[in-house]
């Protein structure tokens, strides 16, 4: 069971952060004017990783 628990707990989180990421695009636009950058690539691209090597 603990097996498909962290790819399935992955991927709730990669979704999730998808969500975040669709939610916070007009911050991170704005910000971005200011010479400010939100983060959100790079935890969609690592968790993305993850739930990709646990389905492994």
């Amino acid at each position: 069971m603990e097996s498909r628990l962290y790819p399935a707990t992955l991927l709730v989180l990669y979704q999730l952060t998808l969500l975040a990421g669709i939610v916070l695009l007009p911050l991170a636009m704005v910000t971005e004017r200011l010479g400010l950058r939100l983060p959100i690539d790079r935890a969609v691209t690592g968790l993305n990783d993850a739930y990709e090597e646990a389905r492994a």
